[in-house]
């Protein structure tokens, strides 16, 4: 029930980063193709809504990582990635096997239909609320928050609240 800060965050994007670089490096000419077209990487579903309302628990961190899409090649939907992310304040969920010494984090990733440079957020919410896929459906049926671009880590993208 430790609340997931700045720093969490960050080290959140740089094992997702890290991971899609390995991917990247293996499949140049598939995967690599997204290279340079990140929109952002998001928090996401039950870790995501621990940092939003600070009672739901972490079993594992979802980060997502989203990409400007590119006609005729959408990002590999199927791929999953896994982390560890160490020791820390968030302890080691019981259920996961020995190897991990922290909780675990899980990193997907899809393609938006954005252009480079799209304000992530906007593409988010529109991905949100206009596609209707089980993927959609299921990131929104919780919380998102930006990880990255570093400057608006801790965003909260989604559940979308009234400007007061």
């Amino acid at each position: 029930m430790a609340p997931i800060d700045s720093g969490d965050l960050l080290r959140l994007a740089e094992l997702a980063e890290d991971a899609e670089s390995e991917l990247f490096l293996r499949n140049p000419r598939g995967s690599g193709r997204y290279s340079g077209r990140l929109l952002c990487r998001a928090l996401c579903q039950g870790a995501a809504l621990h940092y939003v309302n600070g009672s739901n628990g972490v079993k594992d961190f979802d980060v997502w990582s989203f990409y400007a899409e590119i006609d005729g090649w959408p990002f590999p939907p199927r791929w999953r990635g896994t982390r560890d992310f160490g020791p820390s304040k968030f302890g080691r969920y019981p259920g996961d096997p020995p190897r991990y010494e922290g909780r675990r984090v899980d990193l997907l990733g899809r393609s938006l239909p954005a252009l480079p440079g799209t304000d992530p957020t906007d593409a988010l919410r529109r991905y949100l609320t206009s596609r209707r896929t089980g993927t959609a459906k299921a990131l929104a049926a919780k919380a998102i928050v930006l990880i990255t671009p570093r400057n608006r880590a801790g965003e909260i993208v989604w559940p979308v609240t009234p400007a007061t």
